[in-house]
């Protein structure tokens, strides 16, 4: 069974937001079992927003779209979907209380732009919005079944669950099964290398990548004769994929990187204390982006400036000034200063270049050395990572954190 998806929005064609509501509710549509067959995106242009709906319609059965559903005149959705069905507009009572009511509760009286949020095609079915003001709606275009919901992320994924879901969940031919593996480590080339012939050798099976720096998600896809022949061949091909990358796959499914990590430290019993220089707070930021980081994590100092390294963490001026900042020495005596002040298990430590300027000859834009320290020594890693300054700081922080599982596991 096929599925499409359409997102409406000027922003989107111009590059202005990127459009990371289609790949969410792709894979949404391809855990139910839908083949995906397209992304399309459209301007805020009625002509072709209807030209993009009736085309799509043509070719899938189930068409999911998302923007233009706003109070501003650039908002053309529903008027473009009444005129591809050939019905007219219709405002309804409900939905018009229902937006009244929430701009009551926020203290603001609701404007005649906003009145137009609850205006739709004729026949059409309303898919309520309980945490934001549009309203979506669902249609049939041509024979296929089209869903309508606000662009808002967190709006929509609620629609899209509650209301899209259960109307099409039966539609789906419930043949195939899928699932997905986080890597971390190697390059999207080589991690096809590793896995060429896996396809060939389980017929039904489609190897699926997504790069998502510097991650690579790795997805097995499985359809086969009916839901448990599916399953069973997905797991099969999920068995000889992870044989094939081993320990570059930290996770699966909806796995973070530091989220595994702090698992790992969970798991350990271990508390964490980190000393960054080059990467500004950044190992941190992961860690504390997931929840339940104040199990684990006690101290995150940005040792930026020289002084800093010597007045937080004990960093002696003869290391400093005899090797420089960035050397194994001042990583080690990071870590060790980190762990001794804060009284952690495990520290680590990240000192280097970032560029774009700062490099030399001898120390590379780039050179970053990390060090973890553990009650039974620090361990040193020495790195030049290319590309620009973001790549640098995110790889960085990346190889810390992998240090620190290596760490836990070893202990």
């Amino acid at each position: 069974m096929t599925a499409a998806v359409l997102s409406i929005g000027t922003e989107l064609t111009r590059g202005e937001l990127v459009n990371t509501n289609a790949s969410w509710i792709s894979a949404g549509l391809t855990d139910l079992g839908f083949e995906v067959t397209e992304h399309s995106a459209v301007d805020d242009d009625k002509g072709r927003i209807v030209a993009a709906l009736e085309r799509l319609a043509r070719g899938a059965k189930v068409v999911v779209c998302t923007g233009g559903l706003g109070p501003t005149t650039d908002d053309l959705t529903t008027e473009a979907v009444a005129a591809a069905v050939g019905v007219p507009i219709e405002r309804d009572a409900a939905s018009l209380d229902h937006i009244r009511r929430r701009f009551e509760k926020l203290g603001r009286t609701m404007s005649e732009s906003n009145a137009k949020q609850a205006d739709f095609p004729a026949g059409a079915t309303i898919l309520p919005n309980p945490i934001g003001t549009a309203p979506g709606f669902a249609v049939e275009v041509h024979g296929a079944r089209a869903f309508f919901m606000p662009g808002v992320p967190r709006e929509m994924k609620r629609m899209f669950d509650e209301h899209v879901v259960p109307r099409i969940r039966e539609l789906a031919p419930n043949d195939s099964h899928q699932l997905r593996f986080r890597t971390f480590g190697l390059p999207e080339s080589v991690v096809g290398e590793k896995l060429s012939g896996v396809e060939a050798g389980f017929p039904g099976v489609t190897i699926g990548y997504r790069a998502h720096f510097p991650e690579i998600e790795v997805k097995v896809l499985a359809r086969a004769a009916d839901r448990g022949a599916a399953v069973d061949l997905a797991e099969r091909a999920a068995a000889e994929v992870q044989a094939r990358l081993g320990e570059v796959i930290y996770g699966n499914g909806e796995d973070t990187f530091a989220g595994v990590v702090g698992r790992a430290l969970r798991t350990r019993g271990w508390t964490l204390a980190i000393a960054e220089s080059c990467t500004g707070g950044l190992v941190g930021h992961l860690l504390t982006k997931e929840p339940g980081a104040s199990d684990f994590l006690l101290l995150d100092a940005v040792t930026y400036a020289n002084s800093a390294k010597q007045a937080v963490l004990g960093v002696d001026e003869d290391a400093l000034r005899g090797h420089g900042a960035v050397s194994a020495e001042v990583a080690t005596r990071m870590a060790d200063g980190a762990r001794r002040v804060s009284g952690a298990d495990v520290a680590l430590a990240i000192t280097g270049i970032a560029g774009p300027t700062g490099g030399s000859d001898t120390k590379p834009v780039g050179l970053v050395y990390l060090a973890v320290s553990t009650p039974k020594g620090t361990v040193v890693k020495e790195q030049t990572f290319p590309g620009e300054r973001h790549w640098i700081q995110t790889l960085a922080a990346y190889v810390g954190l992998a240090m620190v599982r290596v760490a836990c596991k070893n202990a």
